[in-house]
């Protein structure tokens, strides 16, 4: 019976640990997060206010994408305070010193969601917090019906314990195409990475066009492909087509940065 009874307790200590345990699920963990009860609605007019377009112009650009085409809502953006306003972005006048470039402030009532920074940076990643606090459909490349467009209400601090957050994508052994590496950065930016090494040359193909160099590309760009395990692939006959690869134009790499 002892034996029973301190079982009962230990799992009710477990759920009632759990049930304490509010935490928003946001990837990297912010410095400090409080809920503060209720939840904020998205109308289906958005309203983005906020005096610093031309800084803001990526940032608005992937408000407007990631909230009007999953929900089918219009986005609007304006430059003169209103009283109407969905989401409020602001620069601070005053550096607050310890967010840094890439820090921000995120409230979110129900009335509204006002993001602060001292530098664009850092407005963004408050942006790709919002995400994370709506729900996750927020993310489909086509609209979604049937979801309740809410986050709940929240005051968030936030910013990076490091200046360098990495991440590298080897199209040297397996190519990635542009359009594929320009989907990585938009997954890497929502998890607030700020660096891209991508590993362009390596024994299984040159990457990069060189336009004085054009054998670099139209011969050491391809090879012949093997799949398996490592150290197991038949060497290439020299009649198999060299076929699997490509490379990035000049222009392309532009476009990329």
């Amino acid at each position: 019976m002892r034996k029973l009874t301190l079982l009962l307790l230990s799992v009710l200590s477990a759920l009632f640990a759990y049930s304490q345990d509010t935490s928003l699920a946001i990837i990297p963990q912010p410095v400090s997060e409080q809920l503060t009860g209720g939840h904020f609605v998205l109308p289906p007019s958005i309203v983005v206010e906020t005096l610093n377009q031309k800084p803001l112009a990526h940032t608005l650009q992937d408000l407007k994408t990631h909230l009007s085409v999953p929900t089918g809502y219009s986005v609007t953006v304006t430059s003169q305070p209103s009283p109407a306003a969905t989401i409020r972005l602001v620069l601070n006048k005053t550096v607050d010193n310890t967010l840094g470039a890439e820090g921000y402030n995120l409230s979110v009532t129900s009335r509204a969601v006002v993001i602060r920074a001292n530098q664009p940076a850092g407005l963004f990643y408050g942006v790709q917090t919002l995400y994370q606090l709506l729900p996750k459909e927020i993310g489909s490349p086509v609209p979604v019906k049937n979801v309740v467009w809410k986050a709940p209400c929240v005051t968030i601090t936030d910013y990076p314990r490091f200046g360098w957050r990495g991440f590298m994508l080897d199209v040297a052994r397996h190519f990635s195409t542009k359009q594929e590496v320009k989907g990585f950065i938009d997954e890497m930016v929502q998890y607030k990475f700020n660096l891209l090494h991508l590993h362009l040359t390596d024994d299984e193909g040159w990457r990069i066009q060189i336009k004085s160099l054009p054998k670099l590309t139209t011969v050491g760009a391809w090879n012949v492909r093997r799949q398996g395990t490592f150290g197991t692939f038949a060497a290439p006959a020299a009649d198999e087509p060299k076929d699997y690869g490509g490379y990035y134009t000049q222009d392309d790499i532009r476009e990329i940065v």
